[in-house]
């Protein structure tokens, strides 16, 4: 059975009736404006020269996170996050969240088609009939039906897709930025852990060494070798090796339950580790600021202004008349059996033009907010470029300034320990009060303790500028492929 064609001069009046509603309205809809682009020319192409990156572009992309990290255990941590944190599970969600919504809008570029059947049956009265008689009847029909299908003529629907779609892939962007943030904050809170490991070990052994001083003052204060004035410095520096040891306790369990909430795993002892060893790889050196156009958050931004720019085309198409289809087709009888006998056959055909003639300016505000939308997309790119390149280029002078307090603060080290060192022997022998002694202890735990704070200062700042540049991603879930 072959559907019958429509009457010709069906098509004749919806092609005629386009032509004059779209003749009419041209008038009415507003001039096409150029969108506004993002202007990016004024950012430099090269770094700033007080962050020390060398001009030689040795690489073009960055390693992937797996050969920078060359701890195991953060490493292991990583890998954790990136199952078990719920923050980006809600990102992943997010995602996920955006595709349906773009099926959605998408479904809306094809006709929908159903299929149905119709079955009634009815007494008429006989003072309501011709004949005076009460007549009984069925009507038994079985369709396939078209729904409402729009004529996309101005691309309405295309633009409201294209939307959808873009503000799909911003939201997976922003899921891999998600991704990139938390990672970042992980490995920063390892290298905090870390520190505070070894500052709390050197804290400690401090503590050790002035208890046994304070052991032997006190055994020379009863004896009535020294004064009580000298006692009183001995428990005073012991003191204060103590306090610190306390308040680095209480850091250190701060920044492990942070940890143990971004990872889903509780840290309590971390494996020793060599004095000085690198965490994190070193980022290689001359980079091109190009590369920050791969970075998510970036990414995400782009995505964004092309679905604002999707919504102007939108907003402007609504000026225009909609047409759309409507019909079925199918069999129609008044007994069940004849349903598909010769000639049952039935159909319907009905397009429908709406033409907007007064809306109270509810599309010309539409307009003008996607207008605006679209505007402010632009700005928020442009920051968004703006701030990856400051974060770049603080990140680089970060590196380049750290290694070098990083040395002094060795330098530093090692002299204090000599003046400690000599300064127990004076004493010793006589030479100078033991207030010189304290002093120098003084000095040598603090610059022990920022001599540890430098190294992992150095280490965090490679973590930064890896961050800074866009990363490589960790992991390529089903939520991040685009279509």
């Amino acid at each position: 059975m072959h559907p019958p064609a429509f009457p010709p001069h069906l098509h004749r009046c919806v092609c005629v009736a386009a032509a004059l509603c779209a003749a009419l309205l041209s008038g009415c809809a507003p001039a096409s404006r150029p969108l506004a682009q993002p202007d990016i020319t004024a950012l430099p192409s090269q770094w700033p020269a007080d962050s020390h990156a060398s001009k030689v572009q040795h690489a073009t992309v960055l390693p992937d996170w797996r050969t920078m990290v060359q701890d195991p255990t953060l490493a292991q941590l990583l890998e954790r996050t990136l199952i078990y944190n719920h923050d980006l599970k809600l990102a992943l969600l997010r995602v996920q969240e955006a595709r349906a919504a773009h099926g959605i809008q998408r479904a809306d570029r094809f006709p929908t088609l159903a299929v149905g059947s119709n079955h009634a049956r009815a007494r008429v009265p006989g003072d309501l009939n011709i004949s005076g008689r009460p007549v009984t009847g069925s009507d038994h029909e079985v369709f396939v039906g078209l729904n409402s299908w729009e004529l996309d003529l101005w691309g309405r629907v295309r633009s409201l897709d294209e939307a959808a779609l873009q503000q799909y892939l911003a939201t997976a962007a922003g899921a891999q930025a998600t991704q990139l943030s938390l990672m970042s904050q992980v490995a920063r809170s390892y290298l905090a852990l870390r520190e505070l490991d070894d500052r709390l070990h050197l804290a400690r052994s401090t503590v050790e060494s002035r208890a046994e001083t304070l052991r032997i003052f006190t055994r020379r204060y009863e004896v009535g070798s020294t004064s009580r004035y000298a006692l009183t410095q001995v428990q005073s520096l012991h003191n204060q090796a103590r306090s610190l040891a306390v308040s680095l306790q209480q850091e250190r369990a701060q920044i492990a339950h942070a940890l143990a909430q971004m990872t889903g795993q509780a840290v309590v002892a971390l494996p020793a580790m060599a004095p000085g060893t690198p965490i994190f790889r070193e980022v290689p050196a001359g980079l091109p600021s190009s590369l920050l156009q791969a970075r998510p958050d970036i990414v995400s931004a782009e995505y964004q202004l092309q679905a604002a720019q999707a919504q102007v085309s939108a907003a402007r198409a609504a000026f225009f008349p909609r047409i759309a289809l409507t019909g079925s087709f199918g069999t129609g009888s008044a007994q069940l059996d004849g349903l598909f006998d010769a000639g049952s056959r039935a159909w319907t055909f009905a397009p429908s033009i709406s033409l907007p003639i007064f809306d109270g300016g509810r599309r010309s505000a539409n307009l003008d907010l996607a207008t605006v939308r679209q505007h402010s997309a632009v700005a928020s790119y442009e920051r968004s470029v703006q701030s990856a390149f400051r974060e770049v280029a603080d990140a680089l002078s970060a590196r380049h300034y750290l290694a070098q307090q990083t040395q002094v603060q060795q330098d530093n080290l090692q002299a204090l320990q000599e003046r400690a060192r000599l300064a127990q022997l004076r004493y010793d022998n006589g030479a100078s009060p033991y207030l010189d002694v304290l002093d120098a202890q003084r000095e040598l735990l603090t610059a022990a303790q920022q001599a540890v704070q430098a190294h992992y200062a150095l280490q965090a700042a490679q973590i930064s500028l890896y961050t800074a540049l866009g990363g490589a991603p960790a992991t390529a879930p089903s939520s991040f492929v685009t279509p």
